[in-house]
């Protein structure tokens, strides 16, 4: 595939997991029930804020390297490109791991809804349901970057050159001529 293609991939990839993540902060913070404030909802509201927040930074590196392999291919551009666009999503799988898929963190949600019953349970089960719908659009990403990476380093491998330097001495000798009884031999 070629890398203009994968950079497409990529970016097209990123901008799912953006649909993903507005889904899951719609959930989170618009549609939590009116009646009584809860931290969890402060702490899953956050989390999907900064993850948005990488995810454009990710999606404008991906952007940027697309355009760095169109016509006239600026492999350092592209490459630098893939590495700020590999950073954000790193940062975003961690932490939605981390904040937002914790077996305490789940366990923190599953008890909120239980113990508040109706919406809040409603809500509770919504959440639950966006973050699983983000998990499929993350592996993709990852799997995007990969290709992105995998394209890259044979673009990278086919341009190469390689040079090896040897040194070859030479070395030289001057005879100096020393009289013999024979009449005359060189000696070193």
């Amino acid at each position: 595939m070629p890398l203009e293609s994968t950079f497409q991939d990529l970016s097209a990839q990123l901008r799912t997991l953006r649909d993903a993540l507005l889904g899951l902060r719609v959930t989170v913070v618009e549609d939590k029930p009116l009646q009584g404030d809860v931290v969890l909802v402060d702490m899953f509201g956050d989390a999907a804020d900064d993850l948005l927040g990488w995810l454009e930074e990710a999606l404008a590196a991906a952007e940027n390297g697309q355009q760095a392999t169109e016509q006239r291919i600026d492999l350092d551009r592209a490459r630098r490109a893939l590495t700020t666009c590999q950073e954000r999503f790193n940062r975003i799988a961690q932490c939605f791991s981390s904040d937002l898929t914790s077996y305490e963190r789940i366990t923190e949600l599953k008890r909120l809804g239980h113990r508040r019953h109706g919406e809040w349970l409603a809500w509770a089960n919504s959440v639950k349901g966006a973050v699983d719908q983000c998990k499929q659009p993350l592996y993709e990403v990852n799997q995007a970057l990969f290709l992105c990476w995998q394209e890259m380093t044979e673009r990278v491998g086919m341009t190469s050159v390689s040079m090896q330097s040897t040194t070859i001495g030479q070395q030289i000798r001057y005879l100096k001529a020393k009289p013999s009884c024979e009449g005359g031999s060189l000696e070193t």
